[in-house]
């Protein structure tokens, strides 16, 4: 008796050891793909252009050598010179200082849409793919409703009943940007779930909180920030696009796509006004495509071979 009692016991730590040493196998991988994007020339050369602007974006208030709103109508369109480096706009403002504070103001309104979105994608996507259902029908029948329509029209449309204000801009982007993340999780969590160390950990009672933070949420996230960081070059894109419209963040805020806006009057006489904003938008784009690209081909080693 004492024998088949403690069988059962033996065998659920038999199974709860497996469960944690599957669920933990990731991590070796993750390390490996770590190593092989940092050897990755491009994703290298992206990380590096992202980082740098980032710290421009940080430390803009040492940076910079005038306040980007300070006027001086008495250089108005003056050229580069050794006070003003890239010379200034047409009201006189110092266009580098502009250009400094742009990059935390751009990046600022990037990191935290991408950061609503990714929380919302994800938190719908694991709850679909993991109680499936009712509530899968429920949520994925609400993505295909917004994905039935282009993303940029419906953040259009949400920025034009809320507003114009770089705030509303960012409220219509998660909105409506995070139907893909959903989908792309929901895929994830189905294939986990099927794993066997998940179905070991619901043998031994393992809590539904614990099954998605502990081992769900864990494998779905590198794909994740994959997505994300491929995606963050366009959101961006978007958000300069919608202030350059004259919806999104308004003068004399020193937003990169507001600074397109004002510039583009003076186009013919003062190029500068536009092509220096628009420089630092391509590069940011850019290394987000890089460092994305990179990151894909070290967690899949197989599309390098497509």
């Amino acid at each position: 008796m004492a024998r088949s009692t403690l069988s059962p016991t033996l065998a659920s730590a038999k199974n709860a050891t497996t469960g944690n040493q599957l669920a933990d196998a990731w991590r070796p991988r993750r390390m490996a793909a770590l190593r092989a994007a940092l050897q990755d020339r491009s994703a290298v050369l992206g990380l590096g252009i992202l980082v740098t602007i980032s710290l421009v974006a940080l430390f803009a208030g040492v940076i910079a050598p005038y306040d980007p709103a300070a006027l001086d109508p008495t250089s108005n369109l003056a050229p580069p010179s050794r006070d003003h480096w890239l010379g200034t706009d047409n009201l006189g403002r110092d266009l580098f200082s502009r250009l400094v504070y742009g990059a935390r103001w751009t990046l600022g309104a990037a990191g935290l849409a991408a950061t609503g979105i990714v929380i919302l994608g994800v938190t719908v996507g694991i709850l679909a793919g993991y109680f499936g259902g009712l509530i899968d029908d429920i949520l994925m029948r609400l993505v295909d409703v917004l994905l039935a329509f282009p993303s940029i029209i419906l953040a259009l449309a949400i920025v034009g009943m809320l507003g114009p204000s770089l705030v509303n801009v960012l409220i219509g982007m998660v909105a409506v940007w995070w139907v893909d993340y959903a989908r792309v999780v929901r895929g994830l969590t189905l294939r986990v779930v099927q794993n066997d160390y998940v179905l070991s950990a619901h043998c031994c009672g393992c809590g539904r909180r614990r099954m998605i933070w502990n081992h769900i949420l864990p494998n779905v996230i590198p794909s994740v920030i994959v997505l994300a960081t491929l995606e963050l070059g366009g959101l961006m894109l978007a958000i300069s696009g919608l202030s350059f419209l004259g919806l999104g963040a308004q003068p004399p805020t020193p937003e990169w796509g507001t600074m397109l806006s004002d510039g583009r009057l003076f186009f013919l006489n003062a190029p500068q006004l536009m092509m220096y904003p628009g420089i630092a938008i391509t590069l940011v784009v850019l290394g987000c495509n890089l460092l994305g690209d990179g990151l894909r081909d070290a967690l899949d080693p197989r599309s390098r071979q497509r």
